[in-house]
């Protein structure tokens, strides 16, 4: 049975890489009751998710509560994580005035099936908690940040470049 964590509130929700530009793994942190679960990820999961956060906050009152912007730095060790991060499911809780954050494992799909192996689906991590609009606020833009920080895109292509260029298509 793959790893289950369940948190009603979490102290903080960070997120961060570890690598060079081109190179960096992206993991997510949520911190509870003395507890650490490390998460890793994909840069478009988290670009995404922040997104998706901004979104659903624009409908909402403006947060009171804003986290120490050092509670969203990863606390290390960061590796070797809990499981890497699959299926992504969010929604608000308007009676609790909290986001709840459902995080599953990937699992991968059988070739000739198309659909996950029952047994390795069965075997998945998981983690559901709860976050303040702050906290998801504050994750939002601090995943903006760390998505920006990446290499930057070709004027030509759009591509990422590498500190010393790239083969660029469009001036072939």
């Amino acid at each position: 049975m793959g790893d289950l964590y369940e948190f009603d509130d979490v102290d903080a929700f960070g997120v961060g890489t570890v690598g060079v530009p081109g190179q960096r793994t992206f993991f997510v942190q949520v911190r509870a009751d003395g507890n650490r679960v490390t998460l890793k990820c994909e840069k478009q999961q988290v670009a995404a998710l922040g997104q998706y956060l901004q979104k659903l906050l624009e409908d909402l009152p403006s947060p009171g509560d804003r986290p120490l912007e050092r509670s969203l730095d990863l606390v290390a060790p960061v590796e070797p994580p809990s499981f890497t991060i699959g299926a992504i499911g969010l929604a608000f809780d308007q009676g609790l005035d909290r986001f709840v954050l459902m995080l599953e494992e990937f699992v991968a799909l059988d070739p000739d099936t198309g659909e996950p192996d029952p047994e390795d689906a069965s075997d998945a991590g998981r983690i559901r908690f709860r976050l303040t609009r702050g906290q998801a606020l504050a994750f939002a833009e601090r995943s903006e940040e760390i998505v920006a920080a990446g290499r930057p895109s070709c004027t030509w292509c759009g591509f990422p470049m590498d500190p010393d260029g790239h083969p660029c298509p469009r001036m072939n």
